[in-house]
């Protein structure tokens, strides 16, 4: 009987180390099992960060190049503006020392007395009231003397150099202010600037 119960105790004990192992065996089963579905949807969310990143740093890098392009584009804008405008002080200041009294009076002597008489004899010259009071000491009447030509001198507060003048009493007029030499000259010499500020 003794021998019985051993043997009872031992068929037991085997079986129960057999299902013991089989429950094992598949609780490692269903672990790996587990443990290769999260490694896999690991795998697949780095691999879905990773994309969104590199879209992400693929974005950023285009909006930083394309601001980067627009900065440049704004300063050189700016530049040009700025050399423009500089050289439009500049041609307005040697204007201003270049058109002096002794100038003035020689060139609109000179376009008096060489005018065609169809122009006509009713003429206006008009600037600045400094020019004009100085002109007028001397150099007004002899000039009206020499071409028998009716010559009136008036101040104009937009002209700070140079001067308008009219050959039929103000209907028409030939515009020498300084002004209008200065975007004369910046029209001529805005192509160029434009060349060398956008090279080829």
């Amino acid at each position: 009987m003794a021998q019985e119960i051993k043997d009872l105790i031992a068929k037991i004990q085997q079986e129960g180390i057999q299902a013991a192992q089989e429950q094992a065996a598949r609780i490692k089963t269903e672990a790996d099992r587990v443990s290769l579905k999260i490694i896999s949807e690991a795998k697949i969310q780095a691999q879905e960060i990773i994309e969104q990143a590199n879209s992400q740093a693929q974005r950023l890098a285009d909006s930083t190049q394309a601001a980067l392009r627009q900065a440049g584009r704004d300063l050189l804008i700016s530049l040009r503006q700025e050399i423009i405008s500089m050289l439009d002080r500049l041609i307005k200041l040697d204007l201003r020392q270049a058109l002096t009294v002794e100038e003035l009076s020689s060139i609109i002597g000179a376009l008096i007395k060489n005018a065609p008489p169809s122009l006509g004899s009713q003429i206006i010259v008009s600037l600045n009231k400094l020019d004009q009071d100085k002109l007028e000491q001397g150099f007004l009447r002899q000039l009206a003397q020499e071409t028998k030509k009716s010559i009136v001198l008036k101040s104009a507060d937009g002209i700070d150099s140079g001067f308008i003048i009219s050959f039929d009493a103000g209907k028409s007029i030939f515009d020498f202010s300084g002004r209008a030499l200065s975007d004369y000259i910046c029209s001529r010499l805005k192509p160029e600037l434009n060349k060398i500020l956008n090279p080829a």
